[in-house]
């Protein structure tokens, strides 16, 4: 048996006046999600479970099937992992996004999608500029850097996507060691004020958010028996992976936003099962296109992930000698109208060999939910993906 996922992070959504009242995932022309929405089963999972913020760090290691409330530490340590960064036991991981604020808002919790070249720059400089108090300062991909800090931190942090327009002030870090980060963040405007140029969406200063100390996860060949891989341009997700002993698989032109390489990342998805027996593919674009509040951008998204990723990976493991399973499903929905990640169950499809069909039309939010099946738990569904 071969098993793929694709995990469509943010796709779900709510319905969209310009689009006649449709949801994104209704409106696109994805006849390949629906396809397999009408050969095989489809429900609603709930990928955040009660009393978490719903982010990917949580969504994605509960549908890879482990239970957030024993694993979970912080969004930061999971892409710690990903970068193989070192840490002392008194430290604390933080994330480090570089963003755009403006008269004291959040105008753009990416600083314009920043390069990562350019990226790198400024977290050099930081690194070399600020010395008090004490922290590292490590490049990851973009916008999405670490920093790594030691003392007590019981702080209590807000992330940048959760406050786009919003008044920072309120928003700023609280708590056991909130003086130190609210200083960094503030030294760092006047490091990136000597460096950018002013254009449009410029980065402005840091922000420190979804902090934790490493967290060691159970080895995914031990707990269900197959070896798998991930392929993504995301951190979160890569360090999700490497702890529970998955491969990495780096796919030259993903970039984890709307100028992906979708094809490139189906072709290596098929390739990949000829060497493991379950592999996972994410893409970051519709989450992107959800924070900004593009519509339009979401619906293109998902109509290059059906043509490019889901109808080759559909076509190749129907023509493959073995039995097969595809599981699609996003991980949050990031709905366009509120711009940042919601609790609400998200829908899912299971098809290939023995999986009973049931009566979903399409693959989206409203036919999936008048099946009336009752939402099962994130941490589950690999159970059934794999039964």
């Amino acid at each position: 048996m071969s098993y793929a996922i694709v995990i469509i992070d943010g796709a779900a959504d709510l319905p969209v006046i310009e689009l006649d009242g449709q949801t994104p995932l209704a409106a696109a022309r994805i006849p390949n999600m629906d396809s397999a929405a009408r050969e095989g089963r489809c429900g609603m999972v709930r990928t955040v479970p009660e009393g978490f913020s719903p982010g990917s760090d949580v969504a994605i290691m509960s549908l890879l099937g482990y239970d957030p409330s024993r694993y979970y530490t912080g969004r930061a340590p999971l892409e710690a992992a990903a970068m193989g960064l070192h840490t002392e036991e008194d430290e604390w991981i933080f994330r480090c996004n570089i963003v755009t604020i403006q008269d004291n808002i959040m105008i753009d919790y990416s600083a314009g999608n920043i390069p990562t070249e350019k990226a790198r720059i400024l977290i050099d400089s930081l690194n070399r500029r600020i010395k008090d108090p004490p922290a590292r300062f490590h490049a990851g991909v973009g916008y999405r850097n670490l920093m790594t800090i030691k003392g007590d931190m019981g702080v209590v942090t807000t992330p940048p996507h959760d406050i786009l327009d919003q008044p920072i002030p309120p928003y700023l870090p609280r708590g056991q060691g909130a003086e130190s980060l609210i200083s960094l963040i503030r030294q760092s405007e006047t490091v990136f004020g000597e460096l950018t140029n002013g254009a449009e969406r410029q980065p402005t200063s840091i922000w420190l958010w979804g902090q934790g100390k490493p967290t060691v996860m159970d080895p995914f060949k031990e707990r269900y028996g197959l070896e798998g891989a991930v392929i993504t341009a995301v951190d979160l997700v890569r360090g999700i992976g490497r702890l529970i002993g998955w491969r990495i698989l780096n796919v030259p032109g993903a970039t984890g936003y709307f100028d992906t390489d979708y094809a490139a990342k189906g072709k290596a998805a098929i390739q990949a099962l000829s060497t493991f027996e379950l592999v996972c593919v994410h893409i970051e674009a519709p989450d992107e296109a959800g924070h900004e509040g593009n519509f339009r951008a979401k619906v293109k998204s998902l109509e290059r992930i059906d043509e490019a990723i889901v109808g080759p990976l559909i076509e190749a493991m129907k023509s493959g000698s073995g039995n097969w399973r595809l599981c699609i499903l996003p991980d949050h929905a990031t709905p366009c109208s509120v711009r940042t990640h919601t609790v609400a169950p998200v829908p899912f499809c299971l098809a290939g060999t023995n999986v009973v069909r049931d009566r979903a039309e399409s693959f989206d939010e409203n036919s999936i939910l008048l099946l009336g099946s009752p939402a099962i738990h994130g941490h589950r569904l690999m159970s059934m993906i794999l039964s």
